[in-house]
């Protein structure tokens, strides 16, 4: 069973940073080089809306709307999943979910295992 558990959010004014984290814990080894792991974000009345993807080979992904602002990255030894944001926005408020799956690798919200989420939100 995998089980993911995000951290990191809060609040920040526009402009400002956060780095949110993802540990992954399963009997099955280390999870970023085994999975697609992504991360996903949902604003109140809005759909999920993938942000940013990892492929287990290192290739990234990310939507249009954060490009050139978040990067996401792994720490293998720690089975973590990061998401460094800078340069937030308000359009950036939702809450941030971290997600894997050992065969797709998207940002369609089809992955098989989320975590709870992790709140961020950016005053103007």
């Amino acid at each position: 069973q995998v089980q993911l558990v995000e951290s990191g959010g809060g609040p920040v004014q526009a402009g400002g940073s956060l780095r949110l984290s993802c540990a992954a814990s399963a009997y099955i080894g280390n999870i970023p080089s085994r999975y697609c792991m992504a991360w996903f974000r949902q604003a109140p009345g809005k759909e999920r809306e993938g942000v940013a993807l990892l492929y287990p080979t290192g290739p990234t992904v990310y939507a249009d709307s954060v490009k050139g602002r978040f990067t996401i990255s792994t720490d293998n030894g720690k089975n973590t999943l990061y998401l460094q944001m800078n340069d937030l926005k308000p359009d950036d408020t939702a809450m941030y979910y971290c997600a894997a799956d050992r065969t797709y690798c998207g940002l369609s919200a089809r992955a098989v295992h989320w975590g709870q989420g992790t709140q961020v939100t950016v005053s103007s």
